[in-house]
C-alpha cells in the first residue's frame, strides 16, 4: 500500500453543464398505456426525476458534505482506491472497515459515521466508539475504473486487509451491505487472526439457497416463503444477469445517457410493487448524489463489472467457514 494522499472532490463546472444539457436532451422513449412500473421505471416518474435532478438538485451541496470529512487515496495491488478515514476521539474505538454495495458510494454512509465514531455526542454510549474507514470499491466512483480483470470478492477482501494494516489496525471489524455482505465475510475468512467480527445486512446472496438441502432445515411455511422469495428474484434480475455476463455492451449506454443511468439504477430504490407505492422510500438527493458520483467519475460501466468479476465467488456455492 502506497502512503495515502489527501483528496478531495473537485469536478469541473464543465461537466456538470454537460450533464446537464444532456438531462434536457433526453430521447425519451414510448411507454405503453397503463402499464405503471410492471415493464420497468415508469417514465412519468423518471421525468420528474430527470427535471428535478436537472433544475432543482445541487451536486455540489452534497459533495461539500462528503469533502467535510477526511479522504484519501492510495494504490492497492495495482489500483486506485479512494476511502473515507475518520477517527474517534475514544482512544479504545475499535477499527471497522465498511464496504458498500452496488449502486452505492461512499455517501450513503455519512450519516452513520458521526453515532459510529462519536456515540457520546449523539447520547451513546463512549465504549461503542469506531475509528471508521469506508472505502469505495474497486472500479466505483473515485476509486476509478479498474484497470485489469480479477477484482472480484476476494480479491478486494484482501486489498481491505492490506488498507487496515497499512493505517496501523491489526484487529478490525467489518461491516457490508448489498456487495458489502459478500466481501466483508470474506475478510474473515481469510484473515480470521486480524478480524475481530463481521455484521452484515442486505445479504446480496440470500435470494436462493446454495444446496437443496438447506431446505430441509426449515418448516413448510418458511420454504414456501423461500419459493416466493426465489421467484421473485428471478422476474427482478435482468439487470444481474446483464451485468454478470455482458456489462461492457451495458456500459456504452450507461456511459452516454444519465437519464438511463438514472432508470438503470432506480430499480433497487423504488418499491416493485406498483399497488403499494411508486415512490422510492430513499430519500430522491441520496439517489442522485449516488447517480451523479458514478456519472461524474465515468463509473458506471466499470461498476457493472463487479457482477461478472464476481462470478463464482460472490454468486456461487456455499464458501467454506473461517477457521
Amino acid at each position: 500500500m502506497q502512503t495515502p494522499r489527501p483528496y478531495v472532490i473537485d469536478v469541473p463546472q464543465a461537466d456538470i453543464d454537460d450533464l446537464n444539457h444532456r438531462l434536457a436532451r433526453t430521447r425519451w422513449p414510448d411507454q405503453l398505456p397503463g402499464v405503471g412500473w410492471t415493464y420497468g421505471v415508469n417514465r412519468d416518474y423518471l421525468q420528474e426525476l430527470v427535471e428535478y435532478w436537472r433544475t432543482g438538485y445541487s451536486f455540489r451541496e452534497h459533495a461539500a458534505r462528503i469533502n467535510r470529512l477526511p479522504q484519501f487515496t492510495t494504490t492497492i495491488d495495482g489500483q486506485n482506491i479512494h476511502f473515507l478515514h475518520v477517527r474517534s476521539p475514544e482512544p479504545d474505538a475499535a477499527p471497522l472497515i465498511i464496504t458498500h454495495g452496488w449502486p452505492s458510494t461512499v455517501y450513503e454512509f455519512l450519516a452513520m459515521i458521526g453515532p459510529l465514531t462519536d456515540p457520546r455526542a449523539h447520547g451513546g454510549d463512549p465504549a461503542d466508539a469506531f475509528h471508521v474507514v469506508v472505502p469505495s470499491v474497486p472500479g466505483f466512483a473515485f476509486s476509478g475504473p479498474t484497470r485489469e480483470t480479477g477484482w472480484g470478492s476476494k480479491r478486494i477482501a484482501r486489498a481491505w486487509d492490506e488498507l487496515m494494516r497499512g493505517l496501523g489496525y491489526d484487529r478490525y471489524g467489518a461491516q457490508g451491505g448489498d456487495f458489502g455482505s459478500i466481501v466483508s465475510p470474506e475478510i474473515g475468512r481469510l484473515f480470521p487472526e486480524r478480524v475481530i467480527g463481521v455484521h452484515v445486512n442486505a445479504l446480496a446472496n440470500a435470494s436462493t439457497p446454495t444446496d437443496p438441502a438447506d431446505l430441509d432445515w426449515i418448516s413448510p411455511a418458511e420454504r414456501e416463503l423461500a419459493r416466493r422469495q426465489e421467484q421473485d428474484w428471478i422476474a427482478h434480475s435482468g439487470y444481474a444477469t446483464q451485468m454478470g455476463t455482458r456489462p461492457q455492451t451495458l456500459a456504452y449506454a450507461l456511459n452516454d445517457s444519465p437519464a438511463g443511468q438514472l432508470a438503470w439504477n432506480i430499480e433497487w430504490f423504488v418499491d416493485w410493487d406498483p399497488a403499494r407505492t411508486e415512490q422510492a422510500p430513499v430519500d430522491r438527493d441520496a439517489i442522485l448524489t449516488d447517480v451523479s458520483i458514478l456519472w461524474l467519475t465515468g463509473t458506471a460501466g466499470s461498476a457493472a463489472r463487479l457482477y461478472l468479476e464476481a462470478g463464482e465467488e460472490g454468486w456461487g456455492g456455499r464458501p467454506e467457514p473461517s477457521p
